[in-house]
């Protein structure tokens, strides 16, 4: 069977979008042939870093990426696919391939979170224009899939909140990671590299883009509040920060006399991503909309607890192995968090490193995952 899968970018910049689309390529099941067209830039670097077949149509200008050429190449190319994979909704692609493949190749939509009510409430003003936008296309792209795969059923219930006019075929395809390979001495030494600060230091670690929807800003505040509670603990906030907020959250460890306890390496990636995740007491996520969290299951793979807000919509089933905890995405939420793992004694601590590992191969090997994932299309309607 011959898959295509429809991105708007597998710039790693991105998130986790990219990251799962390389997974499904690298860990899907023998006998599959895949292949990606994405609307990035041929010139782009890291394209240069990718195994497989990529078809890079862009660049593009706009936010809804559109471009003439993704319409064409699908025509031209859909007798040779025995499905299609739409990742992400909103752009430009999923009505490139509603018009292209409906009736002729089955396709399906991974929504990856965008259906998520959190938008809604959050940007009221931008859920009208998509209203504009879901009555003549959207919609019609959910409805004519073959299906519309939801990482959890948390995030498929909450899908059904967004708008009232709402009908698909849903399914549920667990995501995940794999766990790293390598030395982990080497790989913490390579995150030393990157956060020189880092280490010989206890920390808790934040790893993802520096984000409003992320919560970072409840995660600094809480670590002010309660930094005097462990004086040896420190914060690592880990990821690009594509709306330069970094400045406004450094106020607060300034104004503690905290910077020298709270370090910002930036992006990591590779050896350095994974020696921050083996070299962290715990990774914490006070996300206030996460369909899945990538960097959970990353930590998890590593044997690290996590400690997640109850709007990361796999925290229930990682809570429920012991694997880590849950707590509202809110300032006492997040800081409860903290309290939480400060007064855990070490012997409890390791335990709970023990279950982060055996939930992570129970749920979240994307080794096994992608198989599933890619076996969609194999059933029944």
């Amino acid at each position: 069977m011959r898959l295509l899968h429809v991105i708007s970018t597998l710039d790693p910049a991105a998130g986790g979008v990219a990251e799962v689309v390389r997974l499904l390529l690298q860990y899907g099941p023998e006998g599959y042939a895949q292949e990606v067209v994405t609307l990035d830039d041929p010139h782009a670097t890291f394209l240069s870093e990718i195994a497989f077949t990529v078809h890079p149509l862009g660049p593009t200008n706009s936010v809804y990426s559109r471009t003439s050429k993704l319409i064409p190449w699908l025509k031209a190319n859909r007798a040779r696919f025995d499905g299609v994979v739409v990742h992400g909704m909103w752009q430009y692609c999923g009505y490139a391939v509603w018009r292209t493949m409906g009736g002729r190749v089955p396709y399906v939509v991974l929504p990856h979170g965008m259906l998520d009510p959190y938008f809604k409430h959050a940007f009221p003003a931008k859920h009208w224009k998509k209203w504009l936008y879901w009555l003549p296309v959207e919609y019609w792209v959910l409805r004519g899939a073959y299906r519309v795969l939801f990482t959890c059923a948390a995030e498929a219930e909450l899908a059904t909140h967004s708008f009232w006019l709402h009908r698909w075929t849903p399914c549920v395809a667990p995501f995940g990671t794999i766990p790293p390979e390598g030395d982990p001495k080497l790989q913490r030494e390579a995150f030393f590299a990157a956060c020189p600060a880092a280490r010989d230091r206890r920390f808790l670690l934040f790893l993802g883009r520096i984000d409003r929807k992320k919560g970072c800003d409840l995660l600094i505040d809480a670590f002010v509040k309660l930094a005097t509670h462990d004086l040896e603990l420190n914060l690592v906030m880990a990821g690009p920060d594509p709306q330069d907020w970094r400045t406004e959250l450094e106020r607060g460890a300034l104004a503690a006399g905290l910077t020298a306890r709270v370090h910002w390496p930036r992006m990591l990636r590779g050896d350095a991503k994974w020696g921050a995740f083996h070299a962290a007491e715990a990774f914490v996520l006070p996300s206030h909309q996460e369909n899945f969290g990538i960097a959970a299951a990353e930590a998890l793979a590593c044997g690290t607890p996590v400690l997640l807000s109850d709007k990361v919509n796999i925290a229930r089933e990682i809570a429920d192995d012991g694997a880590g905890w849950m707590e509202p995405d809110t300032a006492a939420g997040t800081e409860r968090l903290l309290e939480r793992w400060i007064e855990l004694p070490p012997a409890e601590r390791q335990a709970m490193a023990a279950r982060a590992r055996e939930c992570f191969h129970k749920r979240y090997d994307m080794r096994e995952n992608a198989k599933a994932i890619v076996r969609v299309f194999e059933r029944d309607s």
